[in-house]
């Protein structure tokens, strides 16, 4: 995933013997050659990884899934506590019936299992002003079966007392809508593939090199090799250091300041179900929450420019300005919380596109290679139409989207 951490040829080895996958190693290369089907290996174990890797096999294929750190790991994009899984795209058809298509599959792996990874909360948009283009996207909404209500200030200020809404001429509630578990989630379906028969091992990953047509076999840092017939890249904000000619900065890794505040004990008003997830988008900052699930402390953080960050050499720290920051947004909006102990901070990974569209195409060179990424802080609920879309693409029957192409991306400065 990234060339920055390596494996012993051992360790490698040795976790492709536990898992079944190899087959033969002379020449130090591992062969992946089962009976029927493709062979594909998946490079990068976040929410796109995992479900484009849990997908294909689903599909018949044969499938090795690799990560440097590991599944969601603390670095990665998909890593963390939560993610907001929400319809309101502002009337954008093609995000919101994914949204609205991968809800259901997420509701089903969490049905799977005993400990939750998704929490039907709500999701509520707050708007300084009301217009046509908000009513286009509820009629959007309607249109596909996604229960969506418009509610009036007053009516704002009366369902929810711990929030001021000075400002807000509008609220939008999507009542089926509401928080994953990102980290629990992601690794839940790695899992739950493993189970099914594909195989999962650490193994970072150098920048790739060919030289004709097709990539075939990828190199580990530690000089291990492993090849296949077809291969996904999906691996977020190393990217950029993989594909330094193709991708280039078209993808920017992005540090975003998350902070979890603990309320006042015994006060249920900023959990479940008294608060659902909202996100501000009255402010230019774009704030965003979500209430005190699984004992965490409301979560509040911010979707607007963030500092661009090495994903390899970057600390994650959240500084103190950022916190005094988001303290004066509390006081405005959550007055209650304003002075309430911080209990968690951390950073928040982006890997943003000029133009917040994904980026998924097939590489320009090597026709058994697709890159799949620029996720853009948005595209953790994404990640089973994604795979599907990915799937459908490297099948041969999926219609390509112009938005996510390559040469819709520009690079960035």
């Amino acid at each position: 995933m990234t060339d920055s951490a390596s494996v012993s040829r051992r360790a490698v080895l040795g976790g492709l013997t536990a898992t079944g996958a190899l087959a033969r190693t002379s020449r130090a290369i591992v062969q992946m050659r089962p009976a029927g089907g493709a062979e594909i290996i998946v490079v990068g174990a976040g929410v796109f990884g995992a479900w484009t890797a849990w997908t294909l096999q689903r599909r018949g294929h044969k499938v090795l899934l690799l990560d440097a750190w590991g599944a969601a790991h603390s670095r990665a994009s998909s890593g963390g506590e939560t993610r907001l899984i929400r319809t309101e795209y502002g009337g954008d058809p093609l995000y919101t019936r994914w949204a609205w298509e991968s809800l259901a599959e997420w509701r089903a792996l969490s049905g799977r299992h005993e400990s939750p990874l998704f929490h039907e909360i709500g999701a509520l948009y707050i708007y300084g002003e009301d217009g046509a283009k908000i009513d286009r996207s509820i009629a959007l909404q309607r249109s596909m079966g996604i229960p969506v209500e418009k509610i009036a200030p007053a009516d704002l200020a009366r369902r929810w007392p711990q929030m001021n809404f000075d400002g807000i001429a509008v609220g939008l509630l999507q009542p089926t809508m509401g928080a994953l578990m990102a980290r629990r989630a992601v690794q839940t379906l790695v899992a739950d593939f493993v189970k099914a028969g594909g195989n999962f091992f650490p193994f970072a990953v150098d920048p790739p090199r060919a030289s004709g047509a097709a990539l075939a076999i990828i190199t580990g840092t530690g000089g291990e090799t492993l090849s296949a017939d077809r291969f996904v890249f999906a691996c977020g904000p190393w990217l950029p250091k993989l594909f330094p000619e193709v991708i280039g900065t078209r993808i920017a890794p992005i540090h975003k300041d998350v902070f979890f505040f603990a309320s006042e004990g015994g006060d249920v008003g900023f959990a479940p179900p008294h608060m659902p997830a909202w996100v501000d988008a009255s402010d230019p900052d774009l704030h965003y929450g979500f209430p005190d699930i699984e004992a965490r402390g409301f979560k509040i953080a911010l979707d607007g420019p963030g500092q661009a960050i090495d994903p390899d050499t970057a600390d994650r720290r959240v500084g103190d300005q950022a916190l005094a920051e988001v303290r004066a947004y509390l006081k405005r909006r959550f007055p209650e919380l304003a002075t309430r102990p911080l209990s968690e901070q951390r950073v928040c990974q982006y890997e943003n596109t000029a133009n917040r569209n994904f980026l998924i195409d097939r590489h320009p060179v090597w026709a058994d290679t697709w890159i799949v990424g620029g996720g853009s802080g948005h595209g953790f609920k994404h990640g089973p139409a994604v795979a599907r879309y990915v799937a459908d693409l490297m099948a041969g029957s999926g219609k390509p989207e112009a938005r996510f192409a390559l040469a819709s991306h520009q690079a960035q400065g």
